[in-house]
């Protein structure tokens, strides 16, 4: 199969592979002779597309045709324009949503309970800066007392979240940072959090201590740098602590409901939708049915197939969240004086994603097709089981550790360019082709582009759903191997 035409309702077919001018290629009763070379990924038209018609993908439209297109042409931002507007009113109209089939996922992981009863999958020591002054001496720390923790069983290792904030950030700024913070010092995969500070700063550890709220004295430890000779040696000691408390942890048999799973995609391409995307719908779906609970996000990119999520929102009240979701976001675009379509990037087109539509209809699939039961806004934390939306931007780095911050234990992000991101959780690369998958192998968790060469969707999802388990009971992603693990905070007013 070297052309995929997605829905029968399609005017468009995806190349599997490079289309060659001189050969004919045929999909279900359609041939098409390209009239150019065709990049893989990219779209080739399956009817004569008169200018002002939509070019329909995924069964919606994409987009509407800027000139003539013929048969066996070559469709993309050549000759394709988006026909997204600005915010937008909507109607609630509710879809039946049918439940996924339980059966195929195992019912337990190998997870860590911890005294508040949320469960993690990893038992690592985390150092978090409540400001960017002491970034260094967190990553001296943690260097520190990694040789620690190598030889105690059951710590998976301490780490350090740097960030450059903390400071000189007022109203909103200030507040987003430490939410962000202090969701991470309550996250069930830090066994042990040392909370590092300078001691002048806007968000010292007194202040920081009035968002975080509660804690557990025995699992979060303070140190503020100015009121200590050797910061690095007390910091050290006070991990120490931590690494012992937390050797006690052991691995227990959880139910597959305690999972809370991120999804996520970052330098899509053509077959990102054909493939890694609904692979990870199905995921969702059976996580779903079995009482988990999995998070989408990057709101940017639900944009010209919200409708999709709204149609399928929980009742009334979820549907007007998902409402509030989408023109927020698209009024701080207003509100800064940005175009709300200035979308997809330079690598999503070369991929041979056109339009924001055919973007965002992909993204979206990797929330499959259960009903959505809550949303989340920036910094929120997870409250329900099921489908929940959460306010993040697209950007990789920020949405990721947004997800992490919610209560997601692992990230499933797909990719078709490839990318080797990893954040505070442990964050799984589902490729969506096999090329990318053989060719960074050091990146990639899981090749979703077998289901380009004949295996099935469910057979495939089975795979896919074992890895988690496997993950989520203590295999390491090639993120964690790499030792990538960063955080970003979005920002969006004055600094100091």
């Amino acid at each position: 199969m070297l052309l995929n035409q997605i829905s029968r309702h399609d005017n468009v077919a995806v190349a599997i592979e490079e289309l060659t001018v001189g050969q004919s290629y045929t999909v279900g009763s359609t041939t098409v002779s390209p009239k150019v070379t065709i990049p893989k990924g990219h779209k080739v038209a399956l009817e004569d597309i008169p200018a002002g018609k939509n070019i329909v993908k995924y069964g919606f439209p994409i987009g509407h045709a800027t000139e003539d297109i013929k048969i066996g042409e070559w469709i993309h931002s050549h000759n394709v324009k988006t026909n997204l507007g600005e915010i937008l009113e909507y109607q609630y109209h509710p879809e039946g949503v049918e439940s996924p089939d339980q059966k195929t996922i195992p019912a337990t992981f190998a997870g860590y309970r911890r005294k508040n009863g949320r469960v993690g999958v990893r038992n690592e020591i985390w150092i978090i800066p409540t400001v960017g002054c002491v970034n260094r001496t967190a990553q001296l720390i943690a260097k520190g007392a990694n040789d620690v923790s190598k030889a105690v069983e059951n710590i998976d290792g301490v780490y350090e979240f740097t960030h450059p904030y903390g400071c000189s950030q007022l109203g909103e700024d200030q507040s987003n940072t430490q939410k962000i913070l202090a969701d991470l010092v309550n996250h069930p995969n830090a066994a042990g959090v040392l909370v590092l500070g300078l001691g002048c700063e806007n968000n010292h550890i007194e202040e920081f201590k009035k968002v975080l709220g509660q804690y557990d004295n025995e699992r979060v430890k303070f140190l503020a740098a100015q009121d200590v000779e050797d910061e690095v040696e007390c910091g050290i000691k006070l991990v120490e602590e931590l690494i012992a408390q937390a050797a006690m942890d052991k691995r227990e048999a959880c139910p597959i409901s305690e999972l809370v799973v991120g999804l996520k995609c970052g330098g899509s391409d053509g077959f990102s939708g054909i493939t890694a995307n609904p692979l990870v719908g199905e995921f969702s779906d059976k996580l779903v049915a079995n009482g988990g609970t999995s998070i989408l996000t990057e709101v940017p990119e639900m944009f010209g197939a919200e409708t999709i999520l709204m149609d399928r929102a929980e009742n009334e009240e979820v549907f007007g969240k998902i409402v509030h979701l989408i023109n927020d976001f698209k009024q701080y675009y207003e509100d800064h004086n940005q175009p709300i379509y200035e979308n997809p990037s330079p690598g999503n087109k070369k991929g041979g994603i056109t339009t924001l539509e055919e973007k965002s209809l992909g993204c979206t699939q990797k929330g499959g097709r259960s009903k959505v039961v809550d949303v989340l806004g920036y910094t929120d934390v997870v409250k329900k089981k099921g489908l929940t939306l959460l306010s993040a931007p697209g950007n990789d780095m920020v949405a990721a550790t947004a997800l992490a911050a919610s209560g997601c234990q692992i990230i499933l992000f797909t990719t078709g360019r490839g990318t080797p991101l990893g954040t505070a959780v442990p964050t799984m690369k589902i490729a969506t082709n096999s090329e990318i998958y053989q060719r960074k192998s050091n990146w990639m968790d899981f090749d979703a582009g077998v289901l380009l060469q004949g295996q099935s969707m469910d057979s495939v999802a089975e795979q896919l759903l074992l890895h988690v388990i496997e993950v989520a009971s203590g295999r390491f992603t090639k993120s964690e191997e790499m030792g990538f693990r960063e955080i970003a905070i979005f920002k969006n007013g004055v600094t100091l």
